[in-house]
């Protein structure tokens, strides 16, 4: 079992990270290490219960907010999934709810596979929010590598405004730290599909499909 390549995945019982652990488990060619806030809670039990996951997954603490538990829950991993990440559209202070942890997650989990040296590669998820939010343009404008999101900030699309500067942040600490890892960005635009913690609120996205069905 050891021989199998380790993949961390941050944010593990988030929406899109018990999917990324699921295909990794499913795949049955990975071991997977996960973050979680507390590994002990019952909403990781959905995790537990995955096929493969008694062998091969283990759930370790760790926080976007706080420094403790990077450096452990990176070592020996083979490859970094950082998917952690705030995604609420409203919030009370955007700057402490969602550009620091954004912004400072996404160092605190460079700096632990720059440190530890054994991560190949880290795949960040960002958001075609990093790329623009001018929905008009969306329509006649065809986007690439050289386009930012230069209109959004802490009052408008504060969340579009802390998936840019969190992916600046990830390309500037490469281009300045040059660590051994390799750096692959994703852009997803909307992210649907079967939650699977049944026992979970509904997010963000999920939201979206059930407003109009609730007649909102």
């Amino acid at each position: 079992m050891a021989d199998k390549p380790l993949v961390l995945v941050t944010g593990a019982n988030g929406f899109i990270g018990a999917w990324c652990v699921k295909t990794l488990l499913d795949r049955g060619a990975y071991r997977v290490r996960g973050t979680v806030r507390d590994p002990t809670s019952k909403r990781n039990e959905f995790l537990r219960a995955l096929a493969g996951a008694a062998e091969r997954l283990e759930l370790v603490a760790a926080d976007l907010n706080n420094d403790d538990g990077w450096d452990g829950a990176v070592a020996g991993c083979d490859f970094v999934l950082h998917v952690a990440s705030p995604y609420v559209l409203t919030v009370r202070d955007a700057q402490r709810d969602l550009v620091d942890p954004a912004v400072n997650g996404t160092l605190r989990v460079l700096r632990a596979a720059a440190k530890v040296g054994c991560v190949k590669r880290v795949v960040l998820t960002s958001s075609v929010a990093a790329i623009s939010d001018d929905f008009e343009a969306w329509r006649t404008h065809t986007y690439g590598e050289s386009d930012w999101n230069a209109k959004s900030s802490l009052s408008r699309n504060p969340y579009f405004y802390s998936k840019t500067l969190a992916e600046r942040a990830a390309h500037d600490f490469c281009k300045t730290q040059s660590p051994s890892f390799s750096l692959v960005v994703i852009n997803p635009f909307e992210v649907m599909g079967p939650a699977l913690d049944a026992t979970a609120e509904p997010n963000t996205s999920i939201g979206k499909v059930l407003a109009p069905l609730a007649g909102q």
